[in-house]
């Protein structure tokens, strides 16, 4: 392990050490089963035990209410945007969504293929805020209100769920903080994410999904993306993603064995108050444009000089002989983003905190 990095990667991103030397042990064969997990039949007896036991901990590591089941699907996070209006449409012509960056924006463009779209505030880039809530023009009548919890992208985040009408549910997408903080599920009627970023591997979509939601899909909704099928099969309707079911397993073991969210919460807390300080000290040399009450603990980006490309290109560069990597900026807004998922260590942050301190007084000028 003595060329391992320290990944700060947006997604696929860290995965906790403990897992992967679990998961490298149990590679070969697992348990008595004779096969690996790669090799495992989705119906045997042996993977059975493992969804059952992803279930019971997902549900007792996130609190989730037993008027909700768990789905574990594929397709991530994408494949959601266009199987929330064809599951929960229910015969409604509209769905509200608060468009606050680049992923919210793409849900609200695939739900447009099946239902009318109203977006509750005028979105304005580049993206840097949450408009308050008493300014959104939020519909009665609405299927749902549709927001993301954690702006990968822009580093924005929903510090808590947004207000919406007592018949309308709230849709959360939560790939980018999944377990990184308790969970309010007041409101709700979807709760969905990728596991890539908090809870595994690629390739596998959880979906919480309200019992009284299930069973509503038009017609045109493809069975695998079907809540009603999903949950009448046990999230094996199809062959599942097996070795992402086990790996999320691993990490909610972890995430419990850990002390659970709250622990994690008071750390990624911690992780993300050591980044900002050093932007928020350093006298714009360092800025982050994200208003402050809804920066995320989780992504954050920041520029470096204003703005000056050639001076973050070298900022990345020794930052990679740091064995530091992940950090440059999405390509549609450029910069440096430190993605500080739960995986990722106070240590491995304070080497980031450490080295941009170092940069500043090497080359501001």
């Amino acid at each position: 392990m003595t060329n391992k990095k320290i990944n700060f990667g947006a997604g696929p991103a860290k995965i906790p050490e403990a897992v992967m030397e679990k998961a490298a042990r149990e590679f070969l064969v697992y348990g008595n089963s004779g096969v690996s997990i790669l090799e495992m039949s989705h119906r045997s007896a042996d993977f059975t035990a493992i969804i059952k036991e992803a279930e019971k901990l997902m549900r007792e590591e996130m609190s989730i209410p037993n008027e909700f089941e768990v789905l574990f699907m594929q397709g991530g996070g994408t494949g959601q945007f266009a199987a929330i209006p064809m599951n929960i449409g229910r015969g409604k012509t509209s769905a509200d969504y608060a468009v606050t960056g680049t992923w919210s924006d793409k849900a609200a463009k695939e739900a447009e293929k099946y239902i009318d779209i109203h977006k509750v505030f005028t979105p304005t880039k580049p993206y840097v805020t949450i408009p308050a809530y008493n300014s959104w023009e939020r519909s009665k009548d609405a299927a749902y209100l549709y927001y993301c919890s954690n702006e990968t992208v822009h580093g924005i985040e929903f510090h808590t769920p947004p207000e919406t009408h007592a018949d309308v549910p709230l849709v959360a997408d939560i790939s980018s903080n999944f377990l990184s903080r308790p969970f309010d599920f007041t409101g709700h009627g979807i709760v969905f994410g990728g596991t890539q970023k908090n809870l595994g591997a690629a390739g596998l979509t959880v979906a919480l999904v309200r019992k009284d939601l299930i069973g509503h899909e038009n017609r045109h909704c493809p069975s695998i993306l079907s809540y009603k099928e999903m949950h009448a099969n046990n999230s094996v309707y199809n062959t599942p993603s097996v070795y992402g079911i086990y790996i999320t397993k691993l990490v909610l073991e972890w995430i419990r064995d850990g002390g659970g969210v709250d622990k994690l919460f008071a750390t990624n807390q911690e992780k993300s108050r050591l980044v900002y300080d050093v932007i928020d000290s350093s006298n714009g040399y360092f800025s982050c444009p994200v208003d402050a009450g809804h920066r995320s603990h989780m992504n954050v980006p920041f520029r470096i000089g204003g703005g000056d490309e050639a001076l973050e290109a070298t900022f990345l560069k020794g930052a990679t002989e740091r064995g530091m990597i992940g950090l440059k900026g999405h390509r549609s807004v450029g910069g440096i983003r430190a993605s500080l998922y739960n995986a990722v260590t106070l240590e491995e942050t304070r080497a980031l905190v450490d080295y941009m301190n170092e940069f500043e007084a090497a080359n501001r000028k």
